[in-house]
């Protein structure tokens, strides 16, 4: 088993910037992947940023590359998901992830297979 505990979520006005944590811990040697997700309300689940654990290659959605910025500290196994220049669309709640393959199809895999962080909510206001 592997646990996910986000941190960092918040509300921040257009424009601002947040920064959330994810501490992991547990079974790590059963993923290779970290990353993560958001949810809007009423909708399935869709990756935001992804990275091998332990790498440095990074996988961004369409819709925040060049805005969010995935990075990971080995030593106190946190991963991390700098947000910049906020918009109201990114508003949602926020998972971390943790799960096997590769981050180029990570995305459109079978999400039951992931473990996963119990969330927190990023709000932008307009």
């Amino acid at each position: 088993q592997v646990q996910l505990v986000e941190s960092g979520g918040g509300s921040v006005q257009a424009g601002g910037s947040l920064k959330l944590s994810c501490a992991v811990s547990g079974d790590t040697d059963s993923t290779n992947i970290l990353g993560w997700f958001r949810q809007f309300p009423g909708k399935e689940r869709e990756g935001v940023a992804c990275m091998p654990d332990g790498g440095r290659s990074t996988t961004y959605a369409d819709s925040v590359r060049g805005r969010f910025t995935i990075s990971q500290d080995n030593a106190k196994n946190t991963v991390y998901l700098q947000m910049n220049s906020l918009k109201p669309e990114d508003t949602a709640m926020y998972f971390c992830a943790a799960g096997l393959g590769l981050c180029g199809t990570w995305f459109e895999q079978d999400l039951a297979t992931n473990y996963w962080g119990q969330g927190t909510q990023v709000t932008v206001s307009s």
